[in-house]
């Protein structure tokens, strides 16, 4: 089903001449030890992303993260960078006000998002309401996961056991065919 609005590319936001791509992109999938405090360290080379798209961050300064945990139908929060809210929120200004899209949209990214300090160390403490919707109560294990411009963080259980039939289908429909087909826009496979 085709997204009701426009996503975020990750060509767009990274693929900027002169930007160092490769450096801005969250890569891999790391799960990392969450206390009973909340406090989960984020990986080394996701606070390099981080710093890298924060036009405010210098040597010394923490980073800033924007941890998007709304949306009910996800079992995971996102994480983005100080430059790929920047241009969500330029999107979202272009919605006429009061519509229900919009509203959905600022529900998502201004109301139901924290913003979020990395400490030197590179830690942050997941505020109630992330935990609450990971289901991360106590000591635990979150799971993140890069996607190109932007990181999931999921409960390591729940991770473990996410229904992945729809990417599924789409590998199975491909066939042989190399991965990168789905690269091209005349694919005819599920978008």
């Amino acid at each position: 089903m085709a997204a009701a609005f426009p996503a975020v590319s990750t060509f767009h936001v990274l693929g900027r001449a002169g930007t160092g791509a490769v450096k801005r992109a969250f890569r891999g999938e790391i799960t990392q030890k969450v206390d009973g405090k909340g406090r989960v360290s984020i990986p080394a080379k996701f606070c390099r992303v981080l710093e890298t798209c924060d036009p405010d961050w210098s040597e010394g300064k923490p980073a800033q993260l924007f941890l998007v945990y709304g949306d009910k139908r996800r079992s995971f929060a996102e994480g983005y960078t100080a430059e790929s809210m920047a241009e969500i929120a330029d999107m979202i200004a272009n919605v006429p006000r009061g519509t229900p899209r919009r509203k959905a949209l600022e529900r998502a990214f201004f109301t139901d998002t924290e913003d979020l300090a990395v400490d030197a160390s590179g830690r942050i403490v997941l505020p109630r309401a992330v935990r609450d919707k990971l289901g991360l109560t106590g000591d635990g294990e979150a799971v993140f996961c890069g996607t190109g411009d932007r990181f999931q963080l999921w409960n390591a259980s729940a991770y473990g056991a996410a229904d992945r039939s729809a990417e599924d289908a789409v590998l199975d429909e491909l066939g042989d065919a190399d991965i990168t087909e789905l690269l091209n826009g005349d694919w005819g496979g599920g978008a």
